[in-house]
C-alpha cells in the first residue's frame, strides 16, 4: 500500500492534469451525449438508458473529483517532504493553511455557476427585447434568447471551471506559469493542425453575434434546407422535411438563407385562362384573401393581408397573377396552402378556368403521290407495281392524278368473276 502511495505521489501532477481533463470533457460533452441518445435510442428504452447514462456520468465525475483531491493531497505532502505517512497534525495544518481556501474556491465556483444558470436567461431575454426592432415576433426573440443562453452558459461555465482549477493548483503549490506556458505551446501546435476547427469556431461566433439564424429557424445553408435543431460555435444541425439530420461545420457556411427571420411572406402565383375577365378575377382573389385574413384561426398568423400585386406574366397557356402578403415566422407555408385551396373553391363557383398545358399531336404529314389504279378491282397501287396488290390482275401502268395517301382507305371487294359469255 505504501508503494502504491509513493507511486501516486511521484506522479501526482500528471494524475491531477489527466483527471482535470477527463472532468472537463465529461462536463462539456454531457449535453451532446444526451442529444445523441435521444436520437438513436428507441422511445420505449429511452428513459432506462437515460437513467443509466446519468448514473454512469455522475460516477465518472465523482471518481475524477476523487483523483483530483487525492492528487492535490499527494502534491502537498510531497512539498512537505512526506510521501507515505499522513498524521493528524499534518491534516489539521493543511486544512487550516490550504483546505479552507480551496473549499471557498469550490463553493464560490458552484454558487457562481448556479447564479449564472438562474439570471443569464433573464439577462439575455431582456437584452434581446431591448434590441428588438419593428415587427420582430415574440417567437423570434424567444429563439434568439434560447440560442444565446445555451452558448453563453457553456462558455462561462468552462471559464469558471478553468479559473477554479488554476486557483486550486496555485493554492496547493503547483506552479501555474509552466502550465500556462505549456498550454500555450500546445495551443499553437494544435492551432496549426486544427485550422478547420478554428475556422469553424470563429465563423460560429460571428453567426451567433450577428444573429444570422437561431434554434428553430428554417434556413438553407450549404445547399441544404431544414429547421435548425442545434447551433453552437463548431457546427449547425438541421433537420429537413424527410426527417434527415444534417450536421454542417460552421466553417463551410458561406451563405445562410433564413426563411423565418422576423417575419415571413406569402408569395403565390395563380394562373387563369386568357378568356377570363382580369378585373373580375382580381376582385375574386382579393375577396378570398380578405376572408382568410378575418378567419378566427388565421388572423393571428397574418401580419399583412395578402393581395394581388400585379399581372406578373403572360404565359404560354395562361395569365399569371402574383399575390403577396406577410405572415408570422414559420406560418407562411400553412397560410399559402389554405389560400390556394380557397381560391380554387372560389374559382369553381365563379366559373373561372385555371389553365393546364395542352399538347397537339401530329402523326406525320400528308403526302401526295401518283398512284396506279387497278381497272379490275379499283384498288390504288404504288408506282412500280406490275400486278395489283389486291386482286393480282396485271396493271396497265397508267398513273392516276395525285392522291392523298394518308386518306386512302382500301376498299374490300368480292372476288370478280370473269364473264365467259355463257
Amino acid at each position: 500500500m505504501i508503494g502504491i502511495w509513493q507511486w501516486f505521489t511521484i506522479n501526482s501532477i500528471q494524475i491531477l492534469i489527466i483527471a482535470a481533463c477527463v472532468l472537463f470533457f465529461s462536463v462539456v460533452s454531457w449535453s451532446l451525449i444526451r442529444t445523441r441518445i435521444k436520437k438513436w435510442v428507441p422511445n420505449k428504452w429511452l428513459n432506462t438508458v437515460m437513467k443509466l447514462t446519468s448514473i454512469l456520468h455522475s460516477s465518472i465525475e465523482g471518481i475524477t473529483l476523487g483523483f483530483i483531491a487525492a492528487a492535490a493531497v499527494a502534491i502537498v505532502l510531497s512539498r512537505e517532504g512526506v510521501h507515505s505517512l499522513i498524521t493528524t497534525d499534518m491534516v489539521n495544518e493543511w486544512v487550516i493553511k490550504h483546505g479552507i481556501f480551496i473549499f471557498v474556491i469550490i463553493l464560490s465556483s458552484y454558487i457562481a455557476h448556479y447564479v449564472l444558470k438562474k439570471i443569464l436567461p433573464k439577462l439575455v431575454e431582456s437584452s434581446v427585447k431591448t434590441r428588438g426592432k419593428g415587427r420582430k415576433a415574440k417567437a423570434e426573440m424567444a429563439k434568439r434568447s434560447e440560442t444565446l443562453t445555451s452558448m453563453l452558459s457553456g462558455i462561462i461555465g468552462v471559464i469558471i471551471i478553468i479559473i477554479a482549477l488554476f486557483s486550486i493548483l496555485d493554492e496547493v503549490g503547483v506552479p501555474i506559469a509552466p502550465l500556462l506556458a505549456g498550454a500555450g505551446i500546445v495551443g499553437i501546435a494544435v492551432g496549426f493542425g486544427a485550422q478547420h476547427l478554428i475556422k469553424d469556431l470563429l465563423n460560429g461566433l460571428f453567426i451567433l453575434l450577428e444573429d444570422q439564424y437561431n434554434k428553430g429557424d428554417v434556413v438553407k445553408i450549404s445547399g441544404i434546407a431544414g429547421q435548425v435543431e442545434e447551433i453552437n460555435l463548431r457546427r449547425t444541425t438541421l433537420r429537413d422535411l424527410d426527417g434527415l439530420v444534417h450536421s454542417i461545420p460552421n466553417g463551410e457556411i458561406t451563405t445562410a438563407s433564413n426563411y423565418t427571420k422576423g417575419w415571413s411572406r406569402v408569395n403565390l402565383d395563380i394562373s387563369v385562362s386568357y378568356q377570363e375577365n382580369l378585373d373580375h378575377v382580381i376582385e375574386v382573389i382579393n375577396k378570398v384573401c380578405d376572408t382568410l385574413a378575418s378567419d378566427e384561426y388565421f388572423k393571428a398568423k397574418i401580419l399583412k393581408t395578402p393581395q394581388v400585386l400585379r399581372v406578373s406574366n403572360l404565359g404560354s397557356s395562361g395569365i399569371d397573377i402574383k399575390i403577396l402578403g406577410d405572415t408570422q415566422p414559420l406560418t407562411q407555408w400553412e397560410v399559402t396552402g389554405e389560400l390556394r385551396k380557397r381560391i380554387k373553391i372560389a374559382f369553381d363557383k365563379e366559373g373561372i378556368e385555371i389553365p393546364w398545358p395542352h399538347v397537339k399531336l401530329f402523326f406525320g404529314q400528308q403526302k401526295t403521290t401518283e398512284m396506279i389504279l387497278c381497272n379490275i378491282c379499283k384498288h390504288y397501287n404504288i408506282p412500280g407495281n406490275h400486278f395489283c396488290s389486291n386482286c393480282g390482275s396485271p396493271l396497265n401502268n397508267l398513273k392516276t392524278p395525285s392522291v392523298d395517301t394518308e386518306t386512302i382507305s382500301t376498299p374490300t371487294h368480292e372476288p370478280v368473276k370473269e364473264d365467259t359469255g355463257k
